[in-house]
């Protein structure tokens, strides 16, 4: 992979770090948990990568390859649940106890920050084997798409530790439920929009998602409040 490649494959990645990490407006976070989170996003490629290979199999045994309930099943449970899920496990272990996450968008900033390490070594990756095209596809579309997902990660994931906070174990427990579902509905539509090759339905989506996200930023940003 050329140099000019490997930057394409990493400017999205370091654009969307900056932007996040300047929203946190009220109370910076402290670099090393950061750095420690995206290579734990990072590292989560590599179950990822076993689990969805390993499936691969059972789809092909049970169900016609590129059918829309084959596609339908891979992008949702094989690829959204699986890469949403590891990614999750990592925030939840790294942040959930940490005496720095205390303000509502602190929980933004973690699950973005995994979702790019996820992200980048995934884009590297596919970048290493593919073209200028792939790169900037992916820089426009794949990197971001990640990022999107991790916001309401985050957003679902703040409510719940708020509610942790306050003793309501029922809401901390939905709102947890919500940080995995969430992501996965969106992750899977996108993928899935794709795979069928409904590209003016994945458009459309893409705009909408993509407006919604960056304006549910915006204001979590200007709304933030402390946990306790």
């Amino acid at each position: 992979m050329s140099i000019p490649l490997l930057a394409l494959a990493l400017l999205p990645t370091i654009v969307l770090l900056v932007h996040i990490y300047r929203k946190d407006s009220i109370e910076k976070e402290p670099p090393k948990l950061l750095v420690l989170l995206f290579l734990g996003g990072a590292l989560t490629t590599i179950p990822a990568a076993l689990i969805e290979t390993g499936a691969e199999p059972f789809l092909d045994h049970f169900l016609t390859e590129g059918s829309l309930l084959y596609i339908l099943i891979e992008n949702f449970l094989t690829v959204a649940l699986v890469e949403e899920g590891v990614k999750y496990l990592v925030l939840k272990r790294g942040t959930w106890k940490s005496p720095h996450f205390n303000y509502l968008f602190d929980a933004i900033v973690y699950a973005v920050v995994v979702s790019l390490g996820f992200a980048t070594f995934e884009n590297v990756l596919y970048v290493l084997d593919g073209s200028l095209t792939t790169a900037i596809m992916r820089a426009v579309l794949s990197v971001p798409g990640h990022a999107f997902d991790a916001v309401y990660m985050g957003y679902f994931y703040g409510l719940a530790k708020h509610a942790d906070v306050r003793g309501d174990h029922a809401t901390r427990d939905f709102n947890l439920r919500m940080a995995i579902f969430a992501p996965v509905v969106i992750h899977g539509t996108y993928d899935f929009l794709i795979g069928s090759q409904m590209l003016v339905v994945f458009l459309v989506f893409e705009v909408i998602v993509t407006v919604l996200t960056i304006r549910h930023i915006n204001q979590l940003s200007h709304t933030d409040e402390p946990l306790r």
